[in-house]
């Protein structure tokens, strides 16, 4: 088995190391939320740093409990004993293909550790495009046959994972197509994993909003966290939600749990036992950070559609997917390389994400466009028009100038067309 760096983070490394050599380069490859902690829970931690305990293994009661609370408030009511809490959800997530076990459905492009922990488990990803103009679930359409070839080759098919909001794409399915996966999911007794960490930076806070946990709560597995809606990426803690009844899932990921991670960092659960109350002052700072993320993720979408690239509009969180193969410069590889190399623009290309390698996808985020410093982020968040702060502006017209070259340069490289006809 070859394991690699995380893409995301090896792209961020690679940006870093060019800029302290003193190129000029617009971070647009990094999925953290490019935000300060908020005071409160700075507080939370703080008073709470003598806690050196391990704790049990599912998590702090107190954690669970204001978890479960989350849930509820969101019309999912939540039992705090099929509440487990983990270093991230991305470890949730790692454990829980584990104790499924299995082969996995992931929609393509998805993010780009569900394959990669896939295959460290020993599991084979059943990749199934998404939609057309959406992302994060597999096509229902294609779903059914690919599971049952898989299975016809002896292969064991146990779960399908689902994105609401995704990451790449931005999009949000709608509530017909997740209908339509969990009806698949029961015919194909299949549990679902819905990954909802970007559930609470919808830019538009009255858009539908469907789990699948909503229609089949007795195989649905959520799983969620801090790191994007409080920017908590750092903290590192996230809780999932079982099944219904799922007493045997349970016990088989807290037994993963108990040989990988043992526990969460005591501090870290309790300021998020607090998060997960959904006091004030933090809802406040996760309805700034929605209106940020979709502000810049907007302006950005615009730019380029400016030179013909095809994006849909991003619906959360702060991604988008263009495609530049109307540029007919090669394959996302070459694409993301031409940006990085020529533009100073750093993207991710859209294989890494497991879209087809000659399609000239990337994936952009917008969250570390908002400032360098804790007061110039602070300010983002808080303007009336964070489009007009210098540092975002410069960064704009950077993306603006360097997208402009390289659709430039895609006209210089194409030949010239030979006309045809009778020549007097």
């Amino acid at each position: 088995m070859t394991v690699t760096l995380s893409a995301t983070l090896a792209a961020n490394e690679d940006i870093e190391r060019r800029r302290r050599a003193g190129e000029r380069v617009l971070n647009l490859a990094f999925g953290e939320a490019g935000l300060p902690v908020h005071p409160a829970l700075r507080d939370k931690l703080a008073a709470a740093s003598e806690r050196n305990g391990y704790g049990p293994v599912a998590g702090a009661s107190e954690l669970r409990t204001a978890a479960a609370g989350y849930w509820t408030r969101r019309g999912l009511i939540t039992d705090p004993e099929l509440v487990v809490c983990g270093p991230g959800s991305k470890s949730l997530l790692y454990g829980l293909l584990l104790a499924i076990g299995g082969d996995v459905v992931l929609p393509m492009p998805s993010w780009v550790s569900y394959a990669a922990q896939a295959d460290l488990v020993g599991s084979r990803p059943i990749l199934i495009p998404a939609p057309s103009g959406q992302g994060g679930v597999p096509d229902p359409d294609l779903v059914k046959a690919a599971v049952l070839d898989a299975r016809a080759q002896g292969r064991t098919v146990r779960s399908l994972l689902v994105t609401l909001p995704d990451n790449p794409t931005g999009r949000l399915a709608p509530r017909s197509a997740i209908h339509r996966l969990v009806a698949l999911a029961r015919e194909l007794d299949l549990y679902v994993i819905s990954d909802e960490i970007y559930r609470d930076l919808l830019h538009d806070p009255s858009t539908s909003f469907t789990s699948p946990a909503d229609l089949a709560p007795e195989r649905t597995i959520v799983t969620t966290g801090l790191s994007k809606s409080l920017a908590l990426g750092g903290w590192r803690i996230g809780v999932a939600r079982l099944p219904d009844d799922a007493h045997e899932l349970r016990a088989r990921l807290l037994a993963v749990a108990s040989e990988i991670w043992s526990a969460p960092a005591a501090p870290i659960q309790e300021a998020a036992a607090y998060a997960f109350t959904d006091p004030s002052e933090l809802t406040e700072r996760v309805r700034q950070s929605r209106r940020l993320h979709g502000t810049l993720a907007r302006a950005v979408h615009d730019r380029f559609v400016e030179i013909g690239a095809s994006v849909p509009a991003p619906q959360g969180g702060f991604y988008l997917y263009p495609d530049l193969s109307h540029l007919r410069l090669g394959g996302s590889a070459d694409v993301t390389r031409l940006l990085l190399d020529q533009h100073g623009l750093g993207v991710l290309p859209g294989h890494a994400f497991g879209d087809d390698p000659a399609a000239a996808r990337v994936r952009v985020a917008v969250s570390l466009l908002y400032g360098d410093t804790t007061e110039d982020r602070l300010t983002a968040l808080t303007s009336p028009d964070p489009l007009q702060l210098p540092w975002i502006a410069a960064s704009l017209d950077h993306l603006s100038m360097g997208l402009k070259e390289l659709s430039l340069a895609s006209r210089e490289r194409r030949p010239a067309l030979v006309p045809t006809g009778c020549h007097g």
